[in-house]
């Protein structure tokens, strides 16, 4: 069957890889406007032609996968570009409601999103490609990976960068893997625009955000640059310094000192705890814990298990009644025998101000905060296109509820602040038997026996 989609030089390496199945990883970081997702849904389309299973496009919400490709029209064709990628003679069936096609082959392909990646239910895919990787919720693919590897089947992640986040990671892993395809293609390796498009594209982002910042996103979004922060991050520049002066390493939890945790109690699942501890007057960020359920109960045994019975620091509002109960949540914490106290309301600047200031002082381990500090590169804020300004609030995507959480860290750890382990107090005696030998002995010098005796003496 014949179609009208034709591969641009440069797409190449990467559609060929993707359809002649040469790597099950890809990984494409390319420019704006350097046709990634047209590429990826036509290799769906093929795949799904020559190999009948079930294939998903992931794009990091579900009402961005709606309005760009299910939706979205092609400004050249005037078509719908879901229709030109799968045109209607090879369509069985199409849902309007969650994006769905099968095709009368019996394939099927699907758009989701990341901010629902658990939703995604049904035999395992045999492909899928997340869109605007860098953008997308990490959680995303640790969920279908195991998915993945039960098929055989491929994953593909196509982005632009934001910063040196999980998209740069898995970028540079890649780079480094004989198993992966990797590909950065900036528009100086395309020269897919003229200099007459770029210079506009440049005054554009000038004009909109200033000429510094105007030209940070251009350099991300057309020479794909990894350099600084996510546009609109929140605590960029500190997740950087962090790294730079190597606080984000390994930092194993003292037992010595207590566990505590910061909880952003919200709506049933997506509550992430931060497990911390303070030391010598500095916060230590030892763990990181994002609940897949909304049964508290096992949030509360996943800290016991882990000895983490500090105090819970909880946001001011956790007094409200509990999810399907007549408990407030701190007496549901309470009933777990947990330590909850919570967090004096302030403003959301106050506490993105204290959040900034302890990551300034604060160490992270690694590894098993690795997803908490993915959340704290990518908590940014909301543009407003009408002001042409970022807005106070931030943007509510899958970083969102880390932030708030670290926010109530920020808030608390100074209040949990203990001194250092106390040595053994001498025991207040004139006179006791060494332990081994039996012989007397005194922890008092002789000025200090004569000074007892005489206050004995005068009482």
């Amino acid at each position: 069957m014949e179609y009208e989609f034709r591969v641009r030089w440069y797409q190449r390496a990467f559609h060929e890889a993707l359809v002649n199945r040469t790597y099950d990883r890809l990984i494409a970081i390319w420019h704006r406007r350097a046709g990634k997702d047209e590429i990826v849904l036509n290799a769906m389309r093929e795949l799904a032609w020559k190999s009948p299973g079930t294939y998903w496009h992931c794009f990091p919400e579900q009402k961005q996968a709606r309005k760009a490709i299910w939706n979205g029209v092609n400004g050249h064709t005037g078509k719908r570009r879901i229709l030109e990628a799968f045109p209607p003679q090879i369509i069985k069936r199409m849902q309007d409601d969650d994006m769905f096609i099968e095709l009368t082959n019996g394939a099927t392909f699907q758009l989701i999103g990341s901010d629902r990646y658990d939703s995604t239910v049904g035999s395992g895919p045999k492909g899928i490609a997340y869109s605007e990787w860098a953008l997308s919720n990490p959680s995303a693919w640790a969920y279908h990976s195991p998915m993945i590897r039960e098929t055989g089947g491929f994953a593909a992640f196509i982005t632009t960068p934001r910063g040196n986040n999980h998209a740069k990671t898995m970028f540079d892993r890649a780079k480094e893997s004989p198993s992966w395809f990797s590909e950065l293609l900036s528009i100086e390796d395309t020269r897919a625009l003229s200099g007459d498009d770029l210079a506009e594209a440049l005054q554009e982002y000038q004009d909109m955000h200033g000429i510094d910042l105007g030209r940070a996103i251009f350099e991300q979004e057309y020479l794909c640059s990894f350099a600084g922060a996510m546009v609109g991050a929140y605590w960029g520049a500190e997740m950087a310094q962090a790294e730079r002066e190597g606080r984000i390493c390994d930092v194993p939890v003292n037992h010595d000192y207590p566990v505590h945790t910061a909880w952003d109690l919200g709506k049933a699942v997506n509550n992430p705890i931060w497990c911390f501890q303070v030391i010598d007057g500095k916060p230590r960020v030892v763990d990181f814990y994002r609940p897949e359920s909304d049964d508290l109960e096992e949030w509360v045994r996943w800290l016991d298990d882990r000895g983490y019975k500090g105090n819970d620091y909880v946001p001011h509002d956790a007094v409200v009644t509990e999810w399907g109960t007549k408990r407030t949540r701190v007496e549901t914490l309470q009933l777990l025998k947990r330590k909850p106290k919570r967090v004096a309301k302030v403003s959301v600047a106050d506490g993105i101000n204290a959040g900034r200031k302890t990551i300034q002082a604060a160490v992270f381990d690694k590894e098993r905060c690795e997803l908490g500090i993915e959340g704290l590169k990518n908590y940014r804020r909301e543009w407003d296109d009408e002001l042409k300004t970022f807005r106070e609030n931030p943007v509510k995507d899958w970083a969102e509820h880390i932030g708030s959480s670290f926010r109530y860290l920020g808030l608390a750890w100074r209040e949990a602040m203990v001194q250092q382990p106390k040595e053994k107090p001498k025991k207040d005696i004139a006179f006791e038997a060494d332990e081994k030998t039996g012989v007397i002995k005194s922890n008092l010098t002789f000025a200090e026996l004569i000074k007892r005796q005489e206050k004995r003496r005068r009482a």
